[in-house]
């Protein structure tokens, strides 16, 4: 399944580059339907690459341990939208997932976001839960999220300067963790 989101604002025009093209005399349809769409920059959001969930009032060592679960990685791919409406990136995400020994139950629910950002500007974010089952006898698990049709208006080229990051949706004190222990 495709979950599809669009990025919000206007939809600047395409206007000029196939007014270009079409100066040429040649209709600048074939000439897209042939090229390869630039890609937006897509990463890992360093401090929240990995989740670590602790039994409540247990402390933070291995015993009070429920979940730990780290971003794997990523297959993403770019495609012009259709009728110029701008760039499409195709994102699915890849996970592991660990059950730890103070876990009740054999699923977990793990939260996670995606962002688009221009500069040092997020220009919108939607968040998703990966559900996780653990078979029995099995600690450790890969999945892979959702399939994400994310749509960015404009010029593709525009489109294509800008950023899109991936992590979990974090409690202050995960966040914590995670700047405390460092990159793993």
């Amino acid at each position: 399944m495709v979950k599809a989101w669009k990025l919000r604002g206007g939809v600047a025009a395409a206007g000029g580059a196939l007014l270009l093209l079409a100066g040429c005399g040649g209709s600048p349809a074939p000439l897209l339907a042939e090229a390869t769409a630039p890609c937006p920059h897509v990463a890992v959001l360093a401090d929240a690459a990995d989740l670590t969930r602790f039994r409540p009032g247990g402390g933070r060592d291995l015993t009070a341990m429920t979940l730990n679960a780290s971003l794997a990685g990523f297959q993403a791919k770019c495609d012009y939208a259709p009728k110029h409406a701008g760039l499409d990136v195709t994102l699915t995400p890849a996970f592991t997932a660990e059950r730890g020994p103070a876990a009740q139950g054999r699923t977990a629910q793990i939260p996670y976001m995606v962002a688009v950002a221009e500069g040092e500007s997020i220009r919108d974010r939607a968040a998703y839960v990966l559900q996780v089952e653990f078979p029995p006898n099995v600690a450790r698990v890969r999945s892979e999220g959702e399939e994400l049709l994310i749509r960015l208006p404009g010029n593709p080229q525009e489109a294509a300067g800008k950023t899109i990051w991936l992590g979990f949706v974090l409690t202050p004190e995960e966040l914590a963790l995670n700047r405390e222990r460092g990159p793993r």
